[in-house]
């Protein structure tokens, strides 16, 4: 029997042993620790940009084409070339035009000796008229024989040199130093100018210098202007910024999907030749930049403590008070700040002995990223921007994030970052 009520004993002993296992383990509450994240203000510089996407070009491409008709006898260069001004290109079979232009010096050799005939009749024809011995009438048909005969010798002299020019435009020239982009044509293919001049082949001036055709929005061009500097990458070095600047806005809108878009162009140096025409670039207009002012993460002003940190910290505020934050007195001030916020902004300071205080600052330029400070903060100011929970019962011990929706409540709300203190 006492052998019995010894097993019992054990049963309940080891009952009551293991009901402490778990209950210490895994229903115990734990303590929750956190730890504030804070940054210093820095200088430096501040930007508001705006993103667009276009196609880089040459800054100047000529097309080369011809003004005469005939077939390609001979091509001296091709795609990447490298051409001077006044090089020999390609050139046409001249034999048509060199025909046309002998049959027209045959021409003017007779008109110059019909007139050379009617120069000695008119000057027959006047002697005889003075005398009496021909009509007035026969006189002047020999003046108008002579006069044709003139006129005629002009408009076979005026052929002939179109004929000469002609036969000289079978070569093509190079109108500029630059880069052969394009070549259109074969040798033994016939080109035809009869209704518009044939594209032969497309120089790029000068490859060293290049420009982005940028499509900016209807909504984002009032702030670009002339002279507002520009980055952007292509996606062939995507690790790799280039720089520009805003050479010209045009006025003349493009319409797209029911979308307005204004073309941009932004002059880039291209010394590296890294850049080829037809790439996409990625970019990036500074429509507004300050340089070496104060500045802190946008995330500063949003920053209020909850519960969490009214229960770690010692929080220097009149609304310091658990309840008094439920009641919603820091939601309200916080509420007035933010319709005043380019005046007055606040954020939260923690000194050297852990207590928290709330600054003012005086604010200027923000763009979600980082917001200018004109005046309140020292430099050696630690402002508080989140924090993040080191309980094993947290999420991981991730970083709070002010922008998150923040639940009401005390000191359980275990994964809030804060909620309803001045801003």
């Amino acid at each position: 029997m006492k052998a019995k009520n010894k097993k019992w004993l054990y049963w309940i002993v080891g009952g009551i042993i293991m009901l402490g296992a778990v209950w210490f383990f895994f229903i115990r509450e734990k303590e929750i620790k956190i730890q504030l994240e804070t940054v210093k203000p820095e200088m430096g510089e501040i930007s508001n940009s705006i993103t667009a996407t276009g196609t880089i070009q040459p800054v100047d491409t000529v097309a080369v084409g011809t003004q005469v008709s005939g077939i390609i006898k001979s091509i001296y260069v091709d795609f990447n070339s490298t051409v001077k001004k006044g090089q020999l290109l390609a050139t046409l079979d001249p034999d048509l035009l060199s025909f046309q232009s002998e049959q027209y010096k045959a021409n003017l050799q007779n008109a110059k000796s019909n007139l050379a005939y009617n120069e000695i009749n008119i000057n027959r024809q006047s002697q005889l008229y003075k005398v009496g011995a021909i009509s007035k009438a026969d006189y002047d048909l020999a003046t108008n024989q002579y006069n044709a005969a003139k006129a005629q010798v002009g408009s076979v002299a005026a052929q002939l040199s179109t004929a000469n020019k002609n036969l000289s435009l079978t070569n093509i020239y190079s109108p500029i130093d630059g880069t052969i982009l394009n070549r259109n044509v074969s040798e033994g293919q016939t080109v035809a100018s009869s209704f518009s001049t044939p594209t032969l082949f497309s120089i790029a001036k000068d490859l060293t210098k290049m420009r982005v055709r940028a499509s900016v929005d209807e909504a984002d061009i009032g702030n670009v202007k002339v002279g507002q500097k520009v980055s952007f990458t292509v996606d062939a070095f995507p690790d790799e910024t280039f720089d520009g600047e805003v050479s010209e806005v045009r006025l003349h809108p493009t319409v797209s999907s029911n979308v307005v878009n204004y073309t941009t162009i932004i002059n880039a140096d291209n010394s590296g030749l890294k850049l080829k025409p037809g790439m996409t670039a990625n970019i990036t207009i500074f429509t507004q930049v300050l340089e070496n002012v104060m500045k802190i993460p946008a995330a500063a002003t949003s920053f209020r403590p909850d519960s969490l940190v009214v229960q770690k910290y010692k929080v220097n505020s009149p609304f310091a008070n658990g309840k008094k934050h439920e009641k919603g007195q820091w939601k309200k001030q916080n509420k007035r700040n933010t319709q005043n916020k380019k005046e007055e902004a606040g954020v939260w300071i923690i000194a050297k002995d852990s207590t928290i205080s709330r600054k003012k600052i005086k604010t200027g330029m923000d763009n979600d990223t980082e917001i200018q400070v004109i005046s309140g903060l020292d430099k050696n100011d630690n402002i508080i921007t989140g924090y993040k929970l080191l309980s094993k019962k947290s999420s991981g011990g991730q970083a709070k994030s002010p922008f998150m929706p923040q639940r009401r409540g005390g000191g359980n709300n275990k994964n809030s970052g804060g909620g309803g203190g001045p801003r």
